[in-house]
Parts: structure tokens; sequence; C-alpha cells
């Protein structure tokens, strides 16, 4: 009996939460972080995927839903018509760009007559402004061109590995959300064994503040881009440029990448003003309008559609991107604020964490006053 009773006491002495110090603390949130890293960079090729596929369902869950419990579909079809509705709009978006982008092919005979024209009055302007020669900068532009040769077979192969990996993804990411889809339930049974029976409120509403930061997150994005979209085609319809509507639509979708996007955007609208006029005034105002966007989209679109719906602050977002960025390229710039989203949400509610997620929080108070208890002197 009395060895009974020591065993029960020495497992519940086991079983209880181990208090460790501020800096093992630390010490193990670090080790964590840098592990959970370093495996997604050797991992990256199988881990995006997944993550985008997890994005991709969770926005189609609603619609999931509807067609399960109000419609009556069995699970498999209604996460087949979720899917196939979803691969429907990318590609009717698709086939919208190809289309224009077939007719602005037809100009092309126009683009290269303005193109010449408007590097020639670059080289009078640097001619003009710097005194280099047009003579030097052709010079200087054959060397660079002759380097760029000497790579091209290595740019080539990495533009082929680029394409082959975007087409497998292409293909699998459809597959992991229909998966998503269909084993739900399976995977939340999954983490309620995990986490203890006296722990599941807290693990339902972290399932659902997730289910709700992502949706939220996702629909901000889809209506900041259709509002950068609509507000770049009317800025190239009132300077009159060619093609306004589809220049438009790159824009708003190119926006999406953090950073690169516009630019990159910048530099298509720029090769396809050519398709109408090479004046110099025209470019201005193409470079005028983007900024006017990226000014509206930066101060007025990303703090109420997007900030307001995931809570995350300006520095960490900055920082979550570049750490993206450079682990996994742009989708991982893409990801990057969803998960961040995600791990806000977790460690709120985990009180050994709840100062990160405070951390990661806009939250920003007006005055702090430090409380510090003065010792009582003794007469």
């Amino acid at each position: 009996m009395f060895s009974q009773f020591t065993f029960i006491q020495n497992f519940t002495k086991m079983t209880q939460p181990i208090k460790l110090p501020f800096y093992a603390k630390l010490a193990c949130i670090l080790i964590s972080l840098i592990s959970f890293s370093y495996i997604f960079c050797i991992a990256k090729d199988v881990i995006t995927p997944v993550l985008m596929a997890f994005l991709f369902a969770v926005l189609l869950l609603p619609i999931f839903t509807f067609l399960k419990h109000r419609l009556k579909f069995p699970r498999h079809l209604a996460a087949i018509i979720c899917v196939l509705t979803f691969a429907a709009f990318v590609v009717g978006i698709l086939v919208f760009i190809s289309y224009e982008v077939r007719d602005m092919a037809n100009d092309f005979d126009t683009i290269k007559k303005n193109a010449n024209a408007f590097i020639t009055d670059i080289h009078k302007f640097i001619k003009d402004s710097f005194n280099v020669s047009i003579g030097e900068q052709k010079k200087y532009i054959d060397n660079v061109t002759k380097d760029s040769v000497k790579n091209g077979n290595a740019t080539i192969g990495s533009a082929l590995i680029s394409i082959t990996d975007l087409l497998l993804d292409c293909t699998i990411i459809p597959i992991y959300t229909f998966l998503f889809l269909i084993y739900k339930e399976h995977f939340i049974l999954f983490l309620a064994k995990l986490i203890n029976k006296e722990n599941h409120a807290a693990l339902q509403d972290i399932l659902s503040q997730i289910k709700v930061s992502i949706n939220n997150y996702i629909v901000g994005l889809l209506l900041e881009m259709t509002t950068v979209a609509i507000l770049t085609s009317l800025g190239l319809w009132i300077i009159g440029v060619k093609y306004f509507i589809l220049l438009g639509l790159i824009t708003g979708i190119l926006n999406l990448i953090p950073y690169i996007g516009i630019f990159i955007a910048g530099i298509i609208t720029v090769l396809a003003s050519l398709t109408g006029t090479g004046e110099t005034s025209i470019i201005l105002g193409i470079l005028i309008v983007n900024i006017i966007v990226q000014f509206i989209d930066n101060n007025l679109l990303v703090p109420l559609i997007i900030n307001s719906k995931v809570e995350i602050n300006a520095f960490v977002s900055i920082m979550g991107i570049i750490v993206g960025g450079a682990a996994a390229g742009i989708a991982g710039m893409f990801l990057a604020i969803p998960l961040l989203a995600i791990l806000k949400i977790i460690f709120e509610r985990i009180e050994s964490m709840e100062a990160w997620g405070y951390l990661m929080g806009n939250h920003v108070p007006r005055k702090f006053t430090w409380r510090v208890r003065r010792p009582k002197i003794t007469s």
C-alpha cells in the first residue's frame, strides 16, 4: 500500500509542468525557432506547396461547409467542386491575360520602333547630362551583353528548373487542397488527441481564430488586388495608355508580391506603353500613376484592409517577409504574414508565450509607467 502511494505521488510529480527560469525558456524558444527554420530551408520544396494548399483550403472552407451541410453534398464531391471552382477562377484570369498579350504581340513592330526611339532619347540625355558619348555607351552595353551571353546557359538551366517546379506545384497544390478539405475532421481529432482534455476549449479557440484570421487576410489581399488593379487601370486610361485594363490587372496581381512586385509591374507597363507612343511624357505619366497608387496602397489599403485583419505590427511583418523571401523566395514572402498571424494567435493563448504574442501585435500603448515597489522605511 505504501509503495503504491509512493508510485502515485512520484507519477503526479512527473506529470506536473516544469517551471524553468527565463533564460532557459528563451534558449528553448530560440533553439526551436532555429530548428524549424533549418528544417524549412532544407525541405522548402516539399513544405511550401503544403502551406499554400493549407491557406487555399481555409479560404475554400466556407464553400465546402455550405455544400456539405446545407446542400447535403458528399464530402468528396463538395471538395472536388471547391477545388475546381478555385482552379476555374485562376484559369479564367490567365486566359484573359493570354488573349490580351496575344493582341499586344500584334503590335511588336510598333513596340520595336518606339523602343529604339526611346533608347535614342536616353542616349542623348546621358550624353548631354554626363558627357558620355553615344559610342562609349554602346560599347559598355556590348560588354554587358557579352557577359550575359556567357552566363546564358546557366540562366536558361535555372529558368527551366523554375518552370518545372512551377508546373509541379500547380499540379500538387490542388491535390493537397482537396486532401485538406476531406480530412479536416481527421486533422482536428489528431490535434485533440495531442492536447489534454482540459485544454480542448483553448485548442478550439485557437483553431477558430486561425480560420478567421487566414480568411480575413486572403479576402483582404483580394480586395487590395482588386482596388490596386482598378486604380491603376483608371490612371493609365487617363494618360492614354493602350491595354490599360490588362496592365492594371497585371499590376494588381504582381502587387501581391511584396517589394519587388510593383517594380516588375512598372517595367511591364512601360514596355507595353510603347505599343502606342514612345514619348517620354507617357512614361513619366506611368511612373507618376504607379507612385500615386502605391502611396494609396501603403497608407490606406494596407493599414485598413491587411493590417487590421492580422493585427501584426510593421516591424515584425517586414522582418518576416525578408526571412520568408530568403528561405523560400516569392512563396516564402507570400506565406510570411499568415504564418506570423498563426504564431501570434497561438502565443496569445499560451500563458508562458503571451509576451511574444504581444510583441508581434500592433497595439502600442500611449504611455508606459514603471510600477516599482518601494521598500518601506522603518524608523
